[in-house]
């Protein structure tokens, strides 16, 4: 009788998932990237709300959201004020806030995390929104570098639990790494390549390696880069000349540092030495360490590798 309750019950479990579509999104996390999530989602005609812990950081992502939307509309609806105003209207009355993530939860069917890169506080997050939240409910962190698995296992939804990596600025950047565990269920990991393409996003599929794929490919190049320049074998300026002409890339790997963040640099790092202390692409650099612990962070503080301009 337990065996067959139990087969019923993953039945039922794996139907509720499969049959769910995605209409209510919580956002938790105000910053650049929850906001910038916040705004396709809600463009797209998803109901959205955006948690933070307060009010003065929501009223910020709000502004910011409307901003960002009025540079659409000024360069999608040129020909068509109109139009392009009742999309504005539309896609801000689709976006609430809150500073209440247990409340926020509620109604949802699908969660996505963009808060600080720290495992233990988003362990400790999405521990309490899993008892908050419906059974049906899918979590997604939207994590550049920690294991999703790790970050699941805080929760009792393992099979509902995926990694959705979006790029800055979400808005304009059109790849999303989709990423399951060896726990996630094809339920739960084609609900996030569905929800990902209804946002006008083109997914890819990851597994819950270090980095993913894209910065599993960047970060060491930006290493390499640095440990070129630290032997003295190319000054910053030449190399960043050398990929721009080179290889035709937009940014070379010290301004894309400096655009990325040095302390993010940095965080990544940090954790996947950790994990493979003898992989010698994770090794450490002197001067990324240096800048970093004085302040020096890239775009973010005004300085970096260059001064911003």
């Amino acid at each position: 009788m337990a065996f067959l309750s139990h087969q019923v019950c993953r039945g039922f479990c794996s139907s509720a998932v499969r049959n769910v579509v995605i209409k209510q999104v919580t956002i938790i996390g105000g910053g650049q990237m929850g906001a910038g999530i916040a705004q396709v989602a809600a463009a797209t005609g998803h109901s959205v709300t955006l948690v933070d812990t307060s009010d003065d950081i929501l009223k910020k992502a709000l502004k910011g959201i409307e901003g960002s939307l009025k540079r659409v509309v000024k360069k999608k609806f040129a020909d068509k004020p109109e139009a392009g105003e009742d999309f504005l209207q539309k896609t801000l009355h689709n976006v609430s806030t809150s500073a209440d993530p247990g409340s926020a939860v509620q109604g949802s069917d699908l969660v996505v995390e963009a808060i600080v890169e720290n495992l233990k506080v988003k362990q400790d997050l999405f521990g309490q929104l899993d008892k908050a939240a419906p059974a049906h409910t899918i979590f997604a962190s939207n994590t550049s570098s920690l294991p999703i698995s790790d970050i699941a296992s805080a929760t009792n939804r393992l099979d509902r639990f995926g990694g959705l990596h979006f790029f800055n600025p979400v808005p304009m950047m059109r790849l999303v790494e989709v990423i399951g565990t060896s726990a996630t269920s094809q339920e739960t990991f084609d609900s996030l390549l569905n929800f990902s393409k209804n946002l006008g996003k083109t997914p890819v599929s990851c597994k819950d390696t270090p980095g993913f794929i894209v910065n599993r490919l960047l970060v060491p190049y930006m290493m390499e880069a640095l440990r070129l320049h630290e032997r003295g074998h190319g000054s910053k300026e030449d190399i960043d000349i050398a990929m721009k002409l080179g290889a035709g890339y937009p940014m070379g790997p010290f301004e894309l540092a400096d655009y990325v963040g040095l302390d993010t640099l940095k965080f990544i790092m940090d954790g996947w030495s950790a994990k493979e202390p003898n992989n010698p692409l994770f090794a450490q650099s002197e001067l990324l360490n240096k800048l970093v612990s004085e302040g020096k962070w890239g775009k973010k503080t005004g300085e970096g590798f260059y001064k911003s301009k």
